[in-house]
Formats: structure tokens, sequence, C-alpha cells
């Protein structure tokens, strides 16, 4: 059973059958009439047609995006395993935001590119740390504004230590 989310309204989804051509929707069956193309589909439900389009699928956020006759529509999608981890409260583990960055390794700090109160995306290279001769680019984790640069050049950190912290 799936669980879909639709703005402010959630739909359960079963599947039947091997073949993915039929099931209910809040206990209301439907049925796939035909392919029109791989990711086009016609389906009938509640006595409605629908033509159904698989835009994209967004696996690390379990979204799905649709076209519904015509209308684009981003489903939030979630299967068992995601309603017992609700159910457990450890729903959001992977959500909680991470307030610093820290030393991955043992190494000497060459460069700081940011500044306190400047805002990074994630993936921007925060600094340049050397480790067994080698520069490493430390990258932000996540979108946010720097609060604190606890590092600078020049001088040589251990690992864990940490280098620069979020608001």
């Amino acid at each position: 059973m799936y669980t879909i989310q639709l703005k402010d309204t959630s739909f359960e989804v079963e599947l039947k059958g091997g073949d993915l051509k039929q099931g209910s929707v809040n206990g209301k069956d439907f049925k796939l009439d035909i392919n029109t193309s791989v990711n086009e589909h016609h389906i009938l439900y509640n006595n409605n047609s629908y033509k159904v389009e698989l835009v994209d699928i967004k696996e690390e956020s379990k979204e799905v995006i649709l076209k519904i006759n015509n209308d684009k529509i981003t489903c939030k999608v979630s299967d068992e395993l995601d309603l017992l981890l609700k159910q457990l409260g450890m729903d959001n583990l992977s959500s909680q935001k991470m307030n610093n960055v820290k030393a991955p390794m043992p190494g000497m700090v060459l460069d700081v590119l940011v500044d306190k109160g400047q805002a990074v995306n994630s993936g921007d290279t925060l600094l340049v740390l050397e480790a067994m001769k080698m520069e490493n680019n430390i990258k932000a984790p996540l979108d946010g504004i720097v609060k604190q640069v606890v590092c600078e050049s020049g001088i040589a950190v251990e690992k864990n230590d940490i280098l620069i912290i979020f608001e």
C-alpha cells in the first residue's frame, strides 16, 4: 500500500496483481485502460477518464511529477516503510538541519573562501584543506548562511574539528 500526498489531500493506493494495471484509490477501483506511450497512460477511475503522463521522479525526496489532463501536479509518495517510520517518530531524521562543518580528516587549512554572514548553496566550496599533500575542497552540505568561521588559513586541524558554523 502507498500513501500519496497531493497538497492537503491524502490518497491510499493499493495495487492488485503483478502487472500494476489495476488497484484501488481510497477503496475505489481503478484500471489502467491503455498505454499510449512509455510514460503516458489512460486511466479509468470513478467513472471518469484521465490522461496521465509521468514527467519526473525525484527519488531522494520521494516526489512524482505528473501531468493529469495537461495539469502538472507534484505528489509525495510514501510506502509502508515510510508510514512505519512516521508512526515511530523517525520520519524527519533526514531533514534535521546540520549546523556546522567538521574537518573530515587532519590537515592544514590552506584557504577559507567564505565569510561570516555569507549565504552559501549546497555544493559551494567553503575552504581548501590540505591533507597528505593533497588539496581537498570542503563543500557546503546544504544551503545556509555562515554564522561563524572557526578556522583560518595556515592553521592545522584535527579530524572532526568544527571549521564553519551555520545559522
